[in-house]
């Protein structure tokens, strides 16, 4: 079993240029994670492309071996420094996570 891990985020700037640098802000933070926390199989996010006027402005999709896993790069230091970031401009969070 490994698990896929998906959070989208809408970002609090007060305007469409604001929000669309803060994504990239999260996204640029959250792919610097590769290869630092070693739980991580595959991570990989962006900031929106397409319709900012109606979808969410950032996507993380990482994958991960197992729950344990998932775990352990939550509490990990360099994942919990980039979540201050993002909670700083995130103003909503959606998630879920997916055996597969």
């Amino acid at each position: 079993m490994s698990i896929r891990h998906v959070v989208m985020w809408k970002m609090n700037g007060a305007d469409a240029a604001e929000r669309a640098a803060q994504a990239a802000e999260v996204a640029r933070r959250l792919n610097a994670l590769d290869g630092v926390v070693p739980t991580l199989r595959s991570i990989s996010v962006g900031a929106e492309a397409v319709y900012p006027d109606v979808n969410w402005d950032a996507v993380l999709v990482a994958e991960f071996d197992s729950v344990v896993d998932l775990e352990a790069y939550q509490v990990h230091p360099a994942h919990e420094e980039v979540v201050a970031y993002v909670r700083s401009v995130a103003a909503a969070r959606a998630a879920v996570d997916v055996e597969f």
